[in-house]
């Protein structure tokens, strides 16, 4: 009883706190929590306009018996496995580049590689569709001076995968670039001075001082960047709609496919539940890797 009086007393004390996280806290449950739970339990019914039947685990059975779906697993896959390695690369050699700049050309040129984040997802893909462009496209256009024959880019199972990849690679890391720009300007001086002082050299000093003093940000970028690019779905609908040959299909596309084109909305759920789980083991191991505390 003492405990509960105490927890009510402390409940009571900050109730003006509780109140102005309320608005966030009532959107966060209604558009978030409320769909989670009820995907999981459409994962276990047979749901139709005329009645909904419980199948317990059948649909998760449909869904691990579909071989569409393993090819949307490892068309998901290949794309994070290639965007994220390869976006954070580049974000961390631009952040070391203008890292010894002053402030002012550092918040340039942040700012400049910042903006395609900010530009819509729809946008930037339309504008790709056009550089992609088998006949008039910039980048055939660019390759015909090297002799090289026009490619369909997104016509193509070859090279529809990495095209994508590429766009994301080249529009991609601006908010990455800012977040390890704050962290490298975080990491005190005296570290790279007493590494100059024992006659180390620039590469000696980025390798054995900066980057395993910048963990936490990568971690952190590691994982957002994988859960993301898991969930692609807005370059695939506008660009390929999963084609040539299912070549492009991602989980992601194919819940929506499932759902709101075949309207099977339990397989779509139990789809959705097997890529929480996915995301959920890479974040673990991910945590795992990256996971040490870092002081200085």
């Amino acid at each position: 009883m003492t405990a509960l009086r105490e927890l009510g007393k402390r409940l009571y004390k900050g109730r003006w706190g509780y109140f102005f996280i309320l608005p966030n806290f009532a959107i966060f449950t209604i558009f978030f929590l409320v769909p989670v739970v009820w995907s999981m339990v459409l994962s276990l019914l047979d749901y139709q306009w005329w009645g909904t039947e419980f199948v317990g685990l059948r649909n998760y059975a449909q869904v691990f018996n579909d071989r569409i779906f393993w090819k949307a697993v490892v068309n998901t896959a290949y794309y994070t496995f290639g965007v994220v390695p390869l976006w954070l690369g580049k974000a961390l050699l631009i952040a070391a580049l203008i890292f010894p700049f002053r402030n002012s050309i550092q918040t340039f040129f942040k700012a400049a590689f910042y903006l395609p984040h900010v530009t819509s997802a729809v946008i930037i893909s339309m504008i790709w569709l056009w550089i992609y462009n088998p006949p008039f496209g910039l980048l055939n256009y660019l390759i015909r001076f090297l002799g090289i024959e026009q490619v369909a880019w997104l016509g193509n199972t070859r090279t529809a995968m990495p095209a994508l990849i590429f766009m994301q690679v080249v529009m991609g890391g601006g908010s990455s670039i800012v977040l390890l720009s704050a962290a490298m300007n975080g990491i005190p001086t005296y570290l790279y001075e007493a590494a100059e002082l024992d006659g180390a050299r620039p590469a000696q000093v980025f390798f054995r001082v900066t980057l395993p003093l910048l963990r936490p940000t990568l971690l952190y970028l590691v994982v957002t960047g994988t859960i993301n690019s898991f969930q692609v779905f807005t370059n695939v609908y506008l660009m390929t709609q999963g084609g040539p040959q299912f070549s492009t299909t991602t989980i992601v596309y194919m819940i929506y496919d499932t759902a709101f084109k075949q309207f099977q909305f339990g397989p779509a759920s139990a789809m959705a539940m097997v890529l929480f789980a996915l995301t959920a083991v890479l974040a673990l191991v991910q945590f795992r890797w990256l996971g040490q505390e870092v002081e200085y």
